[in-house]
């Protein structure tokens, strides 16, 4: 039976045989030493002599090795394989585009992703995954336990939840359709339909033409809806604990992801410190000479606040509050003729996080949409949910890419991707 590499210390004095891909191979007059990788990691194998394989076999082919586990002290571990037998299963069928057994990937980004399957075997862009899907797992964990209902939503819809351009059309069976931006019109729907707290974990799609080290065309968005809130201050406080929960998760079960990231885990403070979006146009315009914004933030902005922020409060997050009416989706409650009940929250200077209060009476929502010049007859089947009793509602989303590559310092999104989609980017 086939034994894990992270298993071998359990089988000392026992035959196992591993299957892996062939990390090193290291020659020496009278031993030869071939480092073995598996998912679970790396175990050093020591054959006698210069094995006639030798000859043929290749970095990052795929091999079988049987023999007895041993006690030892090597950088691999607390273990070897004193080898017997190799079989390769597959060979490399040609030389390798990038080296992925050195510490660093020493590579442009564009040759890291034209070779993704490859590229993907180094252990640091494995941990980068392994701490994305922890991610998943805590946000999904701390929203169960929360009373929070997991939904999947329609991917091909009617109507853009954001409107505007930014929105990729297609055909659905000689009737236009689009990629949803965002689930947003669903997740109310299953709140008002009863089931009162809902989130998902899924894919959206924006046709933004950009092409920024922040932005994906298609990226993964973990949202949450809850019903019977007082306001959006209640939807912050949901995000304040779940992020407490999500890192502490973070710091306690991916100590070895960080350490092979050469990262420490953030910090998420007692309380995030909140200003509203007028006094960050203040702040910018008193302390960095900022003229040139109003009622909203660019990404100079976003990091200059994030600046601020951390010098008075020690806090890598904020949360920015009060959005111009003018600024928001046309479901966005508003608080008065200019300021909604909204907020994003940045992190480390980008924002990660979009959310608020929600218009849950149907004349505002139809007058709000009409403000924003939106005509309410293209969305008669989102507004035909509000005319049966909808409670007050609020919630947010998380970009998952953006978070990732905040928690582990990356400086183009697109590293936090498996299989990134940009303007120019559409394979592997």
């Amino acid at each position: 039976m086939r034994t894990l590499i992270a298993n071998a210390n359990e089988a000392v004095g026992n035959e196992v045989y591993i299957e892996g891909w062939v990390h090193r191979i290291r020659e020496l007059k009278s031993v030869t030493f071939i480092i073995i990788r598996d998912r679970s990691g790396l175990i050093q194998c020591v054959f006698e002599g210069k094995p006639d394989w030798l000859e043929t076999l290749k970095l990052e082919s795929v091999v079988k090795i049987s023999g007895m586990v041993k006690s030892a002290s090597n950088k691999y571990g607390s273990v070897e394989i004193l080898g017997n037998q190799l079989e390769i299963l597959v060979a490399v069928q040609s030389d390798l585009p990038i080296q992925i057994n050195g510490r660093t990937l020493d590579i442009q980004l564009d040759t890291m992703l034209n070779n993704r399957v490859l590229s993907l075997r180094h252990e640091r862009n494995q941990a980068v995954f392994r701490l994305q899907a922890m991610i998943v797992s805590g946000f999904r964990a701390f929203l169960n336990g929360e009373g929070f209902l997991e939904m999947f939503t329609p991917k091909i819809v009617k109507e853009g939840a954001e409107g505007g351009s930014e929105i990729f059309k297609l055909d659905y069976f000689g009737e236009r359709a689009f990629l949803a931006q965002s689930p947003q019109f669903y997740k109310q729907m299953m709140v008002i339909s009863g089931f009162e707290r809902v989130y998902e974990v899924g894919s959206v799609y924006r046709a933004e033409q950009h092409s920024t080290n922040r932005h994906l065309n298609e990226y993964v968005s973990m949202d949450f809806e809850m019903g019977f809130i007082r306001d959006e201050e209640e939807v912050m406080e949901m995000e304040e604990n779940l992020l407490k929960s999500l890192f502490l998760k973070l710091k306690t079960e991916g100590e070895t992801l960080f350490e092979t990231l050469e990262v420490q885990c953030p910090e998420v403070p007692d309380r995030i410190p909140r200003i509203k979006m007028s006094e960050a146009v203040e702040i910018l315009r008193e302390h960095y000479g900022r003229i040139d914004l109003e009622g909203d933030l660019d990404p100079q902005g976003e990091r200059q606040i994030a600046a601020f922020i951390k010098e008075k409060y020690n806090s890598e997050f904020v949360f920015i509050t009060h959005y111009p009416r003018r600024k928001r989706p046309m479901y966005t409650m508003y608080c008065n003729e200019e300021e909604t009940n909204s907020f994003d929250l940045l992190f480390r200077g980008l924002e990660i996080t979009t959310g608020g209060q929600r218009i849950h009476e149907l004349d505002k929502l139809v007058e709000n949409m009409k403000f924003k010049g939106v005509e309410p007859e293209q969305y008669k089947s989102y507004l035909e949910a509000f005319k049966y009793g909808a409670p007050t509602h609020g919630g947010l989303a998380i970009g998952l890419e953006r978070l990732t590559a905040q928690i582990i310092g990356m400086p183009n999104i697109r590293e936090a991707s498996l299989f990134p989609r940009d303007q120019q980017r559409l394979i592997p």
